[in-house]
């Protein structure tokens, strides 16, 4: 798809440097403390993001991202795949404990989505989230679900505006590496 200059297509694996430092941004701090926890002594935290979306057939993996290319250039990226929640695994972190009650059983969940910040405000977001519709409704999912700051109100605008209504939230556990304070929101739009 071509949207003023910009270039959508699956990710591959030369691209998993870009997908860490776009995942980190979009995440707003939480993949940044779930690296942190994973990296082996003096590993810088993109470089165990990057080591994360090289693998093959997981959730984290480049397979489930779209990048968006402006003249050769990433200028962002989506990551999004199937969610199915086994009801025996609880998340004991009390930090990553508001996602995992927020997630959507059975849903296509858009695990991560941004631009590079010059990029912002072209409506690439938007053909970002149609494209992740698409990919819910030919894998047969009816319903997309995302994870949205409350105090984020750029983003939690531009999901109201495509549909997307909140469905239950969570008080975020206070943490340095984590940008945001408040509530968790856990948004879901029907598609056919």
């Amino acid at each position: 798809m071509n949207h003023q200059n910009f270039l959508l297509r699956p990710a591959r694996t030369g691209d998993c440097p870009s997908i860490a430092a776009l995942y980190s941004i979009s995440s707003d701090g939480v993949a940044d403390y779930i690296w942190t926890k994973l990296a082996e002594p003096g590993e810088d935290i993109l470089t165990v993001g990057q080591r994360r979306y090289e693998r093959k057939d997981t959730a984290f993996s480049y397979q489930n991202c779209t990048i968006v290319e402006n003249e050769g250039s990433i200028i962002g990226m989506l990551v999004a795949f199937p969610m199915h929640i086994d009801p025996l695994e609880e998340e004991s972190d009390p930090v990553l404990a508001p996602y995992s009650k927020l997630e959507e059983d059975n849903s296509y969940y858009i695990c991560g989505m941004a631009l590079f910040p010059q990029y912002r405000g072209r409506g690439i977001g938007t053909g970002l989230l149609t494209i992740a519709e698409e990919h819910a409704r030919n894998k047969g999912f009816r319903k997309v679900s995302l994870i949205v700051f409350e105090q984020n109100t750029g983003a939690k605008q531009l999901y109201d505006r495509m549909g997307y209504k909140e469905v239950r939230r969570e008080a975020i556990y206070p943490h340095p590496l984590i940008h945001y304070t408040g509530d968790a929101i856990l948004m879901v739009k029907e598609v056919e």
